[in-house]
């Protein structure tokens, strides 16, 4: 792999001359080429078979609007060549994903996926969600819309299979039986209350039903139950029946389950108006695990074939696992190249189709009938979001509507466990992408001093936004921040900013009023009177929204760090004593808490 590229200068020309210079300096080889600015900053990331050849299409004129003026503002380009077109596609993926250039087919969403995981280092193995990096050894299910469906299925698959969903140290801590084994949704393998080589077959009934074979497990659970009922074991026959409804239960809730399509993602995409949405259908061992909505960033003049192509490389080649199979309701133009890189990438053939007919056709037009119903309503309600922050501009004497609104919140128990939560919100309502949480570190703090706390929070904000976007044209920095508090909270805050060089950046603290009444908030801003909305302003409703949704946020991440702390061990401080050791450690404790005064061992 090659890089070169030119510095620019002032008499360096720009547009149609600035490429038409770089054309004479390029080979045919494979590679990736960037499109800069006058700052230097990326416009374009582009991949080619044949560097050369592509990019003297840009000197040639007759392009589109978006192409025209991306080619104008080009003051200098970037290459770097590969030994492959596939490898080219690859680094083209990872460099949008990682530069999101302005003239880019760009997806919002890029969050990776739930799955379930039955974790394996472990004799009795928990089921659990899993985010992420597939490096926790164990078998994975999925993926997932979202994780809410992937809340339903374990609720269900925890009453149906009595699995086990606690953390290690809280299944080593344990010495009697939990509320989950009393509502009959775990089976007590902590206390011993069944055997290792029973908890094992029913994780592998929990993995076959997973991977498919679900009628298989229900007809065993059946016999079963009807054996039970024969010997007059009525408990044990109920306890079945329930199980079994449970299973039933994940598959309605699982909708459209195709028979002739056992892992695909189905794909649909819908454009209107220089917007798109995409909806996807997760098919994984023949049974609909969701579905899940993104709305890529595009243009008017951008091709559905296009946009598709943008949408799988940045969602599959540089985020999620591809499935066997891509059901496409548009096809792309350089399809076979995409199913070399996504076969390389999943380590066995990937296909991609486009389906006139039959069963995937119908699936394609379900999930393009979906994607048209989403991008109507999110067009309905980005116009209303739009109102709103016009109003909001309006009430805060701000220059422009703002495109992206922080909100911050603390939470805490007089001290312990504190955490800030930041929530994001803009034209397209909340962007949880962006949320994030702080671990407030400061140790010099005193228990409950919340104006410490936002001080930690704003000034690690801060200074990260400065490192990662330092000329602020990222579309990384807020154009007002919200803090929930008055004057005191306002005038700390605004130190903190003044600091920091960002007092520019409106800021505008929201109290509960004399009479701490929700509708009767006052807005604080530094040099002006505390003012207040009309209790039926949609304004007024708007920031209640946003303050709730912070406070929502901030309260989730405190309890589950205080949980996290509560199943910790005295075990975990102990240096050298890893997993297996504090399993060993914990079982040991629990026989000898067990045996009877004057007993030996």
């Amino acid at each position: 792999m090659t890089s070169h590229d030119d510095s620019t200068s002032d008499t360096q020309p720009t547009g149609y001359a600035c490429i038409q210079r770089y054309v004479k300096t390029l080979d045919s080889s494979p590679g990736v080429y960037r499109m800069l600015d006058a700052d230097s900053r990326v416009l374009y990331v582009g991949k080619a078979r044949n560097l050369k050849a592509r990019v003297s299409n840009y000197a040639r004129p007759g392009h589109s609007g978006r192409i025209e003026r991306m080619i104008a503002a080009t003051a200098s380009m970037m290459f770097l060549t590969t030994r492959t077109e596939t490898e080219a596609l690859l680094l083209e993926q990872n460099l949008i994903k990682q530069l999101k250039p302005k003239y880019n087919v760009l997806l919002r969403d890029d969050k990776s996926f739930p799955n379930i995981l039955v974790a394996k280092d472990h004799a009795f193995p928990q089921i659990k969600k899993h985010r992420g990096a597939k490096k926790e050894k164990g078998a994975y299910f999925g993926p997932f819309a979202n994780a809410g469906a992937v809340n339903r299925t374990l609720n269900q698959l925890q009453k149906a299979f009595l699995l086990r969903n606690c953390t290690d140290s809280v299944f080593d801590s344990r010495t009697r039986p939990c509320l989950l084994y009393q509502i009959k949704r775990c089976s007590g393998p902590c206390v011993d209350l069944i055997s290792e080589e029973d908890y094992r077959e029913s994780v592998k009934d929990a993995e076959r039903f997973l991977s498919g074979r679900s009628t298989k497990v229900q007809e065993e659970l059946a016999e079963q139950m009807m054996a039970a009922s024969e010997a007059m074991e009525f408990e044990r026959a109920a306890s079945l029946r329930d199980r079994i409804r449970a299973l039933t239960q994940v598959q309605t809730s699982q909708g459209i389950n195709p028979r002739g399509v056992a892992e695909a993602d189905v794909i649909g995409l819908y454009m209107d108006s220089g917007q798109a949405c995409v909806q996807v259908f997760f098919i994984r061992a023949n049974q609909n695990w969701g579905n899940k909505d993104f709305y890529p960033r595009v243009g008017v003049d951008v091709s559905p074939a296009e946009a598709m192509e943008a949408f799988l490389g940045q969602i599959l080649l540089t985020n999620k696992e591809p499935p066997r199979q891509l059901i496409l309701s548009d096809g792309i133009e350089n399809a076979d190249l995409m199913q070399d890189a996504l076969s390389e990438k999943a380590g066995r053939k990937v296909e991609i189709l486009v389906p006139q007919r039959g069963e995937k056709q119908e699936l394609v037009a379900g999930a393009l009938r979906n994607a048209r119903e989403s991008l109507a309503r999110r067009m309905s309600e980005s116009a209303t979001q739009a109102k709103l922050l016009r109003g909001v501009a309006e009430a805060f004497n701000l220059d422009t509507p703002p495109g992206r609104i922080e909100v911050y919140d603390n939470s805490h128990i007089q001290g312990t466990n504190a955490v800030g939560g930041m929530i994001v919100a803009g034209p397209e309502g909340f962007m949880k992408n962006a949320y994030r949480k702080f671990n407030i570190r400061g140790d010099d703090l005193t228990p409950g001093d919340d104006f410490g706390m936002m001080k930690e929070v704003l000034t690690r904000r801060f200074t990260r936004l400065q490192k990662e976007d330092p000329d602020r044209d990222k579309g990384l920095w807020p154009d007002l921040l919200l803090i929930d508090g008055g004057a005191g909270q306002v005038s700390a805050v605004h130190e903190i900013m003044v600091a920091h060089s960002v007092e520019d950046i409106p800021m505008v603290g929201v109290a509960k009023g004399v009479d701490r009444d929700h509708g009767k908030e006052e807005f604080h801003r530094i040099g002006q009177r505390p003012f207040a909305l009309k209790r039926n302003d949609p304004v007024l409703y708007f920031i209640q929204r946003l303050r709730d949704e912070a406070h929502r946020f901030a309260i989730g991440t405190h309890r589950a760090k205080r949980a996290k702390a509560v199943g910790a061990t005295p075990l975990d401080e102990v240096p050298g004593v890893g997993a297996a050791r504090k399993t060993g450690l914990a079982g040991t404790f629990r026989q000898r808490q067990g045996r009877q005064p004057g007993q030996s061992g």
